[in-house]
């Protein structure tokens, strides 16, 4: 247990001096293994085999299709209908940026993509309407952390190809524990705002012909993701084929239906989607080294002789990994804590019959903790970006919704069944 802890600990020093990840992993692992077997032994084979998967290609693909949907600028007319359809709402406009928040999860597959495109679009319009700037940078790094548990997600995809999950069951299983967390933001926003700020304006319900017309200039942005998990769920075709359908359909949308995207734009997208999937990869490829030495030195077995030795039980290993994951949060970005945890803690999932799919969305929950949980949350670096507010500004917003993803990830922990029911649901794992 001490080799373990050395290991970990040493491995979190040396990304704390800014050395890339891939680097990090690499370079800790093949030293670790030239100090304990002497050579370097088959590596280019191991890092060979870890990326030449199939799998692997829906990464670039969903990429593709985000980058294409968030040039085409179809947000605006996402958050324009979410406020229509809430605005006569207490806290309409907070849930309305919640549910743009909720949608555009569902496209671009990133937390901070999320926060800086729905953020630069609802927060002005927030502060216009009489809320405190704080519960606006607050509501927008929140609903941001959304786009890495809704599905697609890049992390999910690390997570299934590092522990040999099902991709479309891990993206199923984060939609409703997704919707659970979308829809405890949106209560915190109407009671907060129907409590302690009654001076923001609110404007009169859409009429019908209003909230349609609505409706069917969104509709585009809302049925996309709906298609791809759609298609996902009912077995038509697998997750991989579920990106490329996407990335064809986003095509389509972006210069057929918005024709805001040129070829050149286009162009620019791929070459976006190509840089993002070849910082993956090589994160993949340094973890594949990590985790084969970890192997060689037999480190997760000795883990599980610990975890057998101390009987904690499902639950007390459940509640200790995600203690400890939720500090390394605080200061590690959530690709490296996901590569150099899961490696480790596999063998004790499996010994203690923990279900991966759902350790999967616990662990990404938390890692929505991590994007606003100072000293570097991501999203809320991203709002600072945006609004050049001062950051204790910012933390004090989003520390509320800091407590509601805890409860949202008890809730889940508790009941494991708001994660594992629509996957149990899949035509294609049965």
């Amino acid at each position: 247990m001490i080799t373990i802890a050395v290991i970990l600990i040493g491995l979190v020093v040396l990304l704390f001096t800014g050395l890339p990840i891939f680097a990090g992993l690499t370079l800790f692992g093949g030293a670790l293994l030239w100090a304990t077997q002497g050579q370097l032994g088959s590596v280019t084979e191991v890092i060979f085999g870890e990326v030449n998967r199939y799998l692997l290609v829906a990464i670039p693909l969903f990429a593709f299709m985000a980058h294409v949907m968030i040039r085409g600028r179809i947000v605006d007319d996402l958050y324009n209908t979410a406020y229509t359809l809430t605005r006569h709402l207490p806290g309409g406009l907070g849930i309305a940026t919640i549910a743009a928040c909720t949608i555009f999860a569902a496209i671009s597959g990133s937390s901070v993509a999320t926060a800086l495109t729905i953020g630069a679009v609802a927060i002005p319009q927030m502060i216009r309407f009489g809320y405190d700037p704080k519960v606006a940078y607050g509501l927008v790094a929140a609903g941001g952390t959304l786009g890495i548990l809704i599905p697609p997600s890049g992390p999910m995809v690390l997570y299934a190809v590092t522990t040999d999950t099902s991709i479309g069951g891990l993206f199923m299983a984060g939609v409703m524990p997704g919707l659970m967390i979308a829809a405890i933001f949106v209560a915190w926003s109407m009671i907060s705002t129907a409590i302690g700020h009654r001076h923001i304006e609110r404007e009169p319900r859409a009429r019908l012909p209003e909230a349609l017309r609505s409706i069917r200039k969104s509709m585009w942005a809302i049925s996309l993701p709906a298609f791809v998990l759609g298609g996902m769920y009912a077995g038509v075709f697998t997750a991989t084929e579920a990106a490329a359908v996407g990335a064809l359909l986003a095509l389509f949308v972006a210069t057929a239906i918005y024709r805001n995207v040129g070829l050149a734009a286009i162009w620019n997208c791929a070459i976006d989607a190509s840089k993002t999937s070849a910082m993956l990869f090589m994160i993949l490829a340094g973890a594949a080294v990590f985790g084969f030495v970890l192997t060689k030195m037999r480190l997760p077995q000795q883990l599980v002789a610990v975890v057998v030795a101390a009987d904690v039980g499902v639950l007390g290993f459940l509640v200790a990994m995600m203690a400890l994951i939720f500090i390394l949060g605080m200061f590690l970005e959530s690709i490296a804590i996901i590569l150099i945890t899961t490696p480790v803690i596999l063998p004790v999932m499996q010994h203690l019959q923990i279900n991966p799919i759902w350790y999967g969305v616990l662990l990404v929950i938390n890692l929505e903790l991590a994007q606003i949980t100072p000293p570097v949350g991501m999203n809320l670096f991203t709002i600072k970006a945006i609004t050049r507010a001062p950051m204790r500004d910012i933390i004090r917003g989003s520390a509320p919704y800091v407590l509601l993803l805890i409860l949202g990830m008890a809730l889940v922990m508790i009941w494991p069944r708001i994660a594992l029911w629509l996957p149990g649901t899949m035509m294609s794992l049965k």
